[in-house]
Order: structure tokens, then C-alpha cells, then sequence
């Protein structure tokens, strides 16, 4: 388990998921993307999906507790690049009651050293652009990634975890957890 000291009244602690945990996730989730402008309101249920493929990788899949309470959650999963194999960030969920308190960077620099140890170099994300960049994440197709649906350019960001300016060049192809399929 990993901690982290906020402020003298406030200790969080960052640990991977487990199956206990999975309803709570849920409601956090939903919570953290209901009010957001930029939210397409399945965040929630993707998190649930992901969990379900076989893209799923259960180490990085994190929560981050205040006093045996979750309030933020991470998850990473594969993804291909053309030939090779990177991690898509999605989605990083806190909840409105405790953003701006760096949870949101605790989990995304927790996540970011665990993946590093298993020996991941890409991460790939569509977020805010002015979040993500202060974790070093830059425009994704400065890599040469190409994404298959128009995303804002300022938005498609990309991080190589081991500092190189690397390429990674091809079209990302995207888990079918990501695009259910509509009932007929």
C-alpha cells in the first residue's frame, strides 16, 4: 500500500481494487462524471466493462482511501498501437467533495510507477489538456499515435513512463469494452 500525506489531517492511501470494492467504484464513478461537461455519463458502466475484458490488468486498477473510505479511483488497461501494446488512462475518477486535494495526481503518479515496474513504456489518454500535461503527458500524435474517431487534438495526449521522446507510430485500437454494442 502506498501513502500519502495531504496535509497534517489528511492521510490517503492508494492500493489496487478488489472485487469488494467493485459497487462502491461504481456509484464513485458515476458521482465524479454526473455533473461534468465533458462526461459522456457511461463512465461508470465503462469501468465495469473494462473490469470485464481481457484488457483488464487488476495492478492497475487503483483506489485511493481517506480513512478506510475510497474517494478516487484509476484505472489503466491495454490497448493496441499499430503492432505494439500501450495502456489507455480511463477513466480517473474523484469525486466533486474531494477534487483539489492532488488525489487525482496521487493516483496518476502511483499508477504511473506501478506500470513502469511491469515494465510499461506508453500510456495513452483523451482528457483535459489542462490537467494531464503537469503529468508530463503531451499530444499524443507527437508520438505519431492516431486515433480512429476525431478526438481534439489538445485533448488525445499520450506519456512515454520512460522519459524517452520515443515513437510510438499507429492507428490505437481501442478494446471493444470501450464501444458496446447497441441492443438491435
Amino acid at each position: 500500500m502506498f501513502h500519502l500525506s495531504m496535509e497534517s489531517t489528511m492521510t490517503i492511501a492508494i492500493r489496487p481494487e478488489c472485487p469488494e470494492d467493485f459497487p462502491i467504484i461504481h456509484d464513485l464513478v458515476r458521482t465524479a462524471f454526473e455533473n461534468a461537461e465533458y462526461a459522456s455519463g457511461d463512465e461508470h458502466f465503462l469501468v465495469d466493462r473494462l473490469r470485464g475484458s481481457r484488457e483488464y490488468i487488476p495492478e492497475l486498477s487503483l483506489v485511493a482511501e481517506e480513512d478506510g473510505r475510497i474517494v478516487g479511483h484509476i484505472m489503466f488497461t491495454r490497448l493496441k498501437v499499430g503492432e505494439a501494446t500501450a495502456l489507455i488512462l480511463a477513466p480517473l475518477a474523484v469525486p466533486p467533495s474531494h477534487q483539489g486535494r492532488g488525489i487525482g495526481g496521487a493516483l496518476i503518479r502511483r499508477g504511473h510507477e506501478i506500470a513502469r515496474s511491469l515494465g510499461w513504456e506508453f500510456v495513452i489518454l483523451v482528457g483535459h489538456a489542462g490537467y494531464y500535461p503537469r503529468f508530463g503527458y503531451k499530444s499524443a500524435a507527437s508520438f505519431g499515435i492516431v486515433s480512429p474517431f476525431e478526438v481534439p487534438e489538445e485533448a488525445f495526449m499520450a506519456i512515454n513512463l520512460r522519459g524517452g521522446a520515443e515513437r510510438l507510430p499507429g492507428l490505437l485500437q481501442y478494446s471493444p469494452a470501450f464501444f458496446p454494442e447497441s441492443p438491435a
